[in-house]
């Protein structure tokens, strides 16, 4: 009758706490005290590691950032969110103002010319069409990297932390015999006075140039293939029509120009160099004048220009995202790159640092078994792949210039382009495909559904309800919660689950324990959420407000009969872990609960005393 979901595994306290750092005297010109010691350091304060940063503060986790930078970005660079991240930043209950002020993008348009036909539109598309994926905002919302990164550093500092700025990783170096920590060196400011720090984990987030990176063995990029590309901000003086569209253009002499629609009247102009040249060799006044050759005979000119870039890209992907001791990792552009033209480098990045802090969560408390951050290089890994494979693909289709092709592409691809089609392989932590009948399959993202609280009969999004924590989330389906059966299923399964031998109530006490002792800092929002479990009973019963039409049920199980039970485990970043399935007039909650621990007890365990954990 309706989805039930428990707040399980490794959380069932929610307290405000401080980042109980161990400092050291400010220095002269010095903006904080550096600390001697942290859990995690993060070098690198893009949308990466800012992602990262905003994930392990909320968790608990005892977090230092590290830019070389001694300010935020404030204009150009990444600037596409794609729907999936939307949905990541709303279940983290930031990026108000970005979704505000930023521009929505619902269509895509073609233009060909040639020496012999004038440059003609000869496509339009729906963006993310709704007979292919299922989306709650089915559109990229374009804002520059400034934006996107204030939104990460707000949750930060409503949180107590800040970014070091000022601050250049050095070098590292492995510390003890059993190497459980790492030294992190750095530089800071002008005189680039020597810092050092000591952090269970490091996390390099610095860029394609990664110097994290070089410190993992055998971890250079590899691939093929180089592009050189121009980009413009600017304010438009043009009669082209359709620069509030995104919009492919090809011209067989010149090139291909990619138009992004964006913020404040402004539109982005990616222009690639067909001919023989270094991004160090380009000029802006060269790259304008090329983008006036492939919009002939459109009228084409600035009236100001807010930032203008040049790069050089390859489609590469690091050999490896970690090193044999599971202390460093990379993320981001440090362990991919490719060209702009899907807007997917900073998506597929945020979600790089998304897919490992829950489990740098869990691994910092001493509660993860080496699988599960074993499973971050495999899950990752294989994305960036699928990516750069994706891109090779979609790349030479725009070069081609043919719009059946293009668009053609487009739609086999579109699940992937919105994000909600970066699915993982099956491994430790997503299992049960042969019960899998739905859209809940494991290693995919849940998709949007809709359910009724039933405490409160709100109609609500069931993925993005429970306030994200760091938990799992094990929701229980039940054909009809009425029924004798169904009520001795649940019984059952709650007895066997709470009783003091099984796996789940040792975790989740081990959990509670490590929280108590090191507990999530508070947020002013924090007060408007409500996280006890009394709040996550549901009835599925408002089909009619569905993207799809259809109950939750239908859409992420297929079916549920009337003496079944249904059990999904969700994972902290949303994608379903596993799915069971069983008859409950079989009385088997003691076996559902028995398979429940078998799965979470594959990658957790209780930590031991002498591990020194949170």
């Amino acid at each position: 009758m309706a989805p039930h979901a428990t707040d399980s595994d490794v959380e069932m306290s929610h307290q405000p706490s401080k980042q109980h750092e161990e400092t050291v005297p400010n220095q002269v010109g010095d903006e904080m005290a550096t600390p001697v010691n942290t859990d995690v350091c993060i070098i690198g304060a893009g949308p990466a590691g800012l992602m990262l940063a905003c994930l392990l503060v909320r968790f608990g986790i005892r977090t230092t950032v590290f830019d070389e930078r001694s300010d935020q970005t404030t204009v150009g660079r990444a600037d596409g969110v794609q729907p999936k991240t939307i949905e990541t930043m709303r279940m983290l209950g930031i990026g108000n103002d970005l979704m505000r002020l930023g521009k929505k993008i619902y269509d895509i348009c073609i233009w060909r010319g040639s020496d012999s036909v004038s440059l003609t539109r000869v496509g339009r598309e729906t963006h993310y069409p709704d007979g292919i994926v299922d989306i709650l905002e089915p559109y990229i919302l374009i804002g520059h990297q400034g934006m996107i990164e204030k939104a990460f550093l707000d949750d930060l500092h409503e949180r107590g932390v800040e970014v070091a700025r000022s601050y250049q990783f050095t070098g590292c170096q492995l510390r003890s015999q059993n190497k459980t920590s790492v030294l992190v060196q750095s530089s800071y400011g002008t005189a680039r006075e020597p810092r050092s720090i000591e952090a269970s984990y490091l996390v390099g987030c610095d860029g394609a140039h990664s110097s994290v990176r070089n410190f993992i063995l055998e971890a250079p990029p590899r691939g093929s293939g180089a592009s050189v590309w121009g980009v413009l901000d600017g304010e438009l003086d043009t009669n082209f029509p359709d620069i509030w569209s995104k919009t492919v253009i090809f011209s067989e002499q010149y090139g291909s120009i990619l138009i992004i629609p964006r913020e404040r009247n402004m539109t982005r102009f990616y222009i690639e160099i067909k001919e023989t040249a270094s991004a160090k060799d380009l000029g802006e006044a060269f790259v304008k004048q090329r983008a006036r050759d492939i919009l002939k005979p459109y009228r084409l000119d600035w009236r100001s220009v807010e930032w203008f870039g040049k790069y050089q890209v390859a489609q590469r992907v690091a050999a490896k995202f970690t090193d044999p001791s599971q202390r460093l990792f990379i993320a981001g552009d440090a362990s991919h790159a490719h060209s702009p033209k899907a807007a997917q480098g900073m998506n597929t990045s945020v979600h790089d640092t998304w897919n490992l802090g829950w489990k740098l969560n869990l691994a910092a408390r001493g509660i993860a078994k080496p699988a599960l951050l074993e499973s971050y290089e495999l899950e990752r890994q294989k994305i960036a792949r699928d990516l750069i494979n994706f891109d090779y693909e979609h790349a030479n289709q725009i070069a081609g210039g043919d719009a059946d092709a293009l668009a053609k592409n487009f739609r086999q691809n579109i699940r992937f382009i919105s994000g909600v089609g970066a699915d993982y392989a099956p491994n430790v932590i997503n299992q049960g495909h042969d019960v899998a009948t739905g859209a809940a399959q494991p290693g995919c993202n849940v998709p949007p559904a809709k359910a009724t609280r039933y405490i409160d009969a709100n109609p609500i999004d069931i993925q993005l309800d429970i306030p994200v924590l760091g938990q799992f989330r094990v929701y229980v389906f039940l054909g009809d919660i009425t029924s004798s059966t169904a009520q001795a299923f649940l019984s059952t399964l709650s007895c066997a689950v709470l009783s003091e031998n099984s796996v789940l109530q040792q975790l989740s006490e081990a959990a509670e324990q490590s929280y108590e002792k090191c507990p999530r800092p508070s947020a002013p929002e924090d007060v408007y959420t409500n996280p006890r479990s009394e709040w996550t009973v549901y009835l599925d019963d408002v089909p009619h407000l569905d993207t799809k039409g259809k109950t939750c049920t239908e859409k992420w199980l297929g079916s549920v009969g009337t003496s079944e039970a249904v059990i999904v485990n969700v994972r902290p970043d949303g994608y379903v872990g596993s799915l069971g399935r069983w008859d409950t007039r079989g009385f088997s909650g003691s076996v559902a609960a028995e398979w429940l621990g078998k799965y979470y007890g594959e990658f957790l365990q209780v930590p031991k005393p002498d591990l020194g954990t949170l």
